[in-house]
């Protein structure tokens, strides 16, 4: 008996040994199967022994979210309660009633309905707090989740109770959930004699669709002799958008983008595959630092063949590429597979994920590590940190009242003030915050909490922590209270030093109340600068033209 068993031990052992011959086939294979079942051994004892009770599912999520964000913030995963999102993200689409809602003081209320959405039509307004979701009270609930209860099928129901701000007056709105497509061109006209603009929000599915008819239409009913394509803030989206908005361009043939990953099968060269609209007409894309992944793949082709002027600050750096893969219980990862290279075979992803620093800090490409590549005409761009500009245009940085007063909400509740004060005002391009207006809304600010500290403030209460720890409070306390009461800002002198600041962002806010986002674009164009910059260029084909040839001619 004893034979026997031992015998079966033997071969016990000895196909164990052909299974682990036979299933890791190299290291990296054992690896992988080791930690996974060390991961589930440690589930299993925590799941019976830990001393309260677990959620299983939180725990997991939680712990590949974590997973993930060591190696990228676009590799994620897609939980079956998030699909709706996700689908939102890359198709623009999806079954609500069609709001933007925000966080204010621990309530979610409606930060802007869609203009023709029903929303709008049952007539929520900015500024209206939601009180209750079908019977179901949602004090202290998050965006997420009411957003979770505004969202679902086609042509069902909803029913809200909402509260009007300043009147506090409540009120049930029934709304019928309809199919949301949220347009990616929110404007487009003429900014200027012969001047078209367009602006585009993402790169969402059918968005060079948009673009084209948006082209078409301004070449149809004006005499054209230059675009704007605003691409500031836009995110990015879809790759193969990226090639079609491209393609509206430059001629069918041209190389556009080309991905490079680990998964050579994958690596793939992306060509204009259309007759374009335009290949002559001038052109000027204005970028920011929030210009990022699709939008920068459109701006860097544009650059490297000579199509046009990218004028701004320097983009976001987001040269990688995303695939989404299934995976059980309906849901989804998506994750970062290559790189992609514009026609110049320039990368512009800014940060190096796969060398990061000592503390897990992720740092951008070192100087030494970039490299100089030439546009068709023999121009020189780089690599190593988004698309640089060809005329750069920094942004004003925002005064610490204005951001304060934006932040806290303030100038947001104003606006929904004045829009309860004013059935109408007039056009957007034409609407002005006159100094009455101003005055009121300082007023408005009597009672209201809106402190903020400036740069020096800090620096000057970092300077005294370290003079108390080296123990010379003594000798230079009383001159760093004198810095202090020059440097101190008084509000009311700053309401009045920043009033063009401030008043620009109210006009933007007021306008967005009664035009909803065409309104608000509209508005953000009275004092665009980097857009008069861009009319200036267009309009001076001299200046133009130069711009598109090396430094040398």
């Amino acid at each position: 008996m004893e034979k026997k068993t031992k015998l079966k031990i033997k071969v016990v052992a000895a196909v164990a040994a052909i299974l682990i011959a036979v299933g890791f086939v190299n290291d990296r294979d054992f690896e992988m199967s080791k930690n996974l079942d060390i991961y589930h051994t440690l589930f299993r004892e925590l799941s019976i022994y830990y001393v309260d009770e677990i959620n299983p599912g939180d725990l997991v999520k939680k712990s590949i979210d974590e997973m993930l964000k060591s190696l990228d913030p676009y590799t994620v995963f897609i939980p079956e309660s998030d699909i709706e999102d996700f689908r939102f993200m890359t198709t623009g689409q999806y079954g609500g009633i069609g709001a933007y809602i925000r966080s204010s003081e621990g309530h979610v209320v409606v930060s802007e309905p869609i203009d023709g959405s029903p929303a709008m039509l049952a007539g929520l307004k900015a500024g209206d707090l939601i009180v209750e979701i079908d019977g179901k009270d949602v004090a202290g609930y998050d965006t997420e989740k009411v957003s979770e209860l505004l969202k679902g099928e086609p042509k069902t129901k909803v029913t809200l109770t909402v509260e009007t701000p300043f009147t506090h007056k409540k009120r049930k709105v029934e709304i019928i959930r309809q199919k949301i497509k949220v347009k990616s061109v929110p404007y487009y006209g003429m900014v200027a004699d012969g001047i078209g603009y367009i602006s585009l929000s993402n790169f969402t599915d059918n968005c060079s669709q948009e673009v084209k008819d948006a082209l078409l239409d301004l070449k149809k009913n004006n005499q054209l002799k230059g675009l704007v394509l605003d691409l500031r803030g836009n995110p990015g989206g879809l790759l193969n958008e990226a090639v079609s908005m491209s393609n509206l361009f430059v001629d069918k043939g041209n190389e556009i983008v080309s991905t490079k990953g680990k998964v050579k099968m994958w690596n793939k060269t992306y060509y204009a595959t259309s007759d374009p609209v335009d290949t002559q007409l001038p052109l000027a894309i204005l970028v920011n630092s929030g210009t990022a992944s699709a939008s920068e793949i459109v701006s860097g082709v544009v650059q490297d063949l000579d199509r046009g002027v990218i004028i701004g600050c320097r983009t976001y750096g987001k040269g990688l590429v995303q695939t989404t893969r299934d995976l059980s219980y309906n849901t989804k990862l998506k994750l970062t597979t290559a790189k992609y290279y514009i026609p110049s075979g320039r990368c512009i992803q800014a940060l190096d994920y796969s060398h990061r620093n000592a503390d897990g800090s992720v740092g951008k490409i070192a100087d030494s590590l970039i490299s100089q590549f030439k546009t068709r005409a023999g121009r020189t761009v780089y690599d190593g940190g988004g698309v640089l500009p060809d005329i750069k245009f920094e942004p004003e940085i925002m005064s610490r009242i204005a951001a304060s007063l934006y932040t806290k909400n303030l100038i947001f509740d104003y606006a929904t003030l004045y829009n309860q004060q004013h059935p109408s005002i007039g056009k957007p391009e034409d609407f002005r915050i006159d100094d009455a207006t101003y005055d009121d809304f300082v007023n408005f600010l009597a009672d209201k909490n809106y402190d903020y500290k400036l740069e020096s403030e800090k620096l000057i209460n970092d300077l005294e922590s370290a003079i108390k720890k080296e123990k010379y409070e003594a000798q230079v306390g009383d001159e760093l209270e004198q810095l202090r009461n020059k440097l101190a800002h008084d509000k009311s002198k700053d309401l009045h030093t920043f009033k063009s600041e401030i008043s620009s962002l109210l006009q933007e806010e007021i306008v967005s109340r009664y035009y909803y986002q065409v309104g608000r674009v509209k508005s953000q164009m009275i004092n665009d600068s980097t857009l008069f910059k861009a009319i200036d260029i267009l309009t001076d084909s001299e200046a133009y033209a130069k711009l598109l040839k090396p430094a040398n001619e």
